[in-house]
């Protein structure tokens, strides 16, 4: 597991129990065994499972943990996710922090799920972006996969993204275009007019983003560049509307909504005396 998650688990761990679980250690006794069952309490796509062993080691293990069901895998209502055994307070130390990752990361790779399903039948893909939770994005990116959506670039460092700032800075499209060429990564630019589009294929741009068009104007611009280029279309792209910005013949639309407004779906925890 990447050195990444293991600290965001050891963190999310520390943040809650803190010195101690003073409730568990104040009546429950020290030696008292249990299991508990992590149940789906409605539909979803799952996203998260594998970092219940790492949760439950760092607390010092388990007698057992049998999971069920893997990541991306779609479950229904009542569904039996995983089970596990051990010390009723390491059992309880772990409950709050497991559901809160199995719940929110399968809350995104739902919300994925229902994206990708939209634009079924056509030739676009659905990308995630960085609006992601603040040390969560490898997680959060992982989930939006298992939903079935493609992953964009992690972080500022793997591919270029020349956006409306940088163009300003630089001192115009054409100059931001030659300027990033050196870099010898993959350059992204995004075109708010026509003149800026035309001028991005006029330098060789490869990769435009055109950036909050109705699916109207979309259509139309993507008729102008005609294939000269990929085209990723954003700006508030949402499940109501990602179908019609699919149709204009985009390879690919953005939805940070995926990461930044999918919620928490619905998972329970039942512990039981052994």
């Amino acid at each position: 597991m990447h050195r990444e998650i293991l600290d965001v688990i050891r963190r999310a761990l520390e943040e809650d129990i803190g010195a101690g679980d003073v409730t568990s250690q104040a009546c429950i006794p020290a030696d008292r065994r249990a299991s508990g069952t992590f149940l789906a309490r409605a539909p979803l796509v799952l996203s998260g499972i594998n970092l219940l062993p790492a949760i439950y080691e760092a607390r010092g293990g388990v007698e057992e943990l049998t999971i069920s069901h893997h990541d991306g895998d779609r479950l229904e209502e009542g569904t039996r996710i995983a089970t596990v055994r051990g010390l009723a307070r390491t059992l309880l130390e772990c409950e709050r922090v497991a559901l809160n990752f199995l719940q929110r990361l399968s809350g995104i790779a739902t919300l994925a799920h229902e994206f990708a399903s939209m634009v079924q039948g056509t030739k676009c893909r659905v990308l995630d972006t960085r609006k992601t939770t603040p040390g969560l994005r490898r997680l959060e990116k992982a989930a939006a996969a298992c939903g079935g959506v493609t992953n964009h670039r992690m972080g500022l460092f793997d591919a270029i993204l020349i956006k409306n700032n940088h163009i300003a800075a630089a001192g115009g499209v054409r100059q931001a275009i030659e300027n990033s060429r050196a870099a010898g990564l993959p350059i992204e630019i995004e075109v708010r007019t026509l003149d800026e589009m035309n001028e991005a294929l006029a330098n060789s741009a490869t990769h435009l983003l055109l950036d909050n068009l109705s699916p109207q104007q979309a259509g139309e611009w993507i008729g102008i560049i005609d294939g000269r280029a990929t085209v990723e279309l954003s700006g508030g792209i949402d499940l109501d509307s990602v179908r019609s910005y699919a149709e204009t013949g985009a390879d690919f639309v953005s939805a940070g909504a995926i990461t930044h407004s999918a919620k928490a779906v619905d998972i329970s925890f039942r512990l039981e005396l052994l």
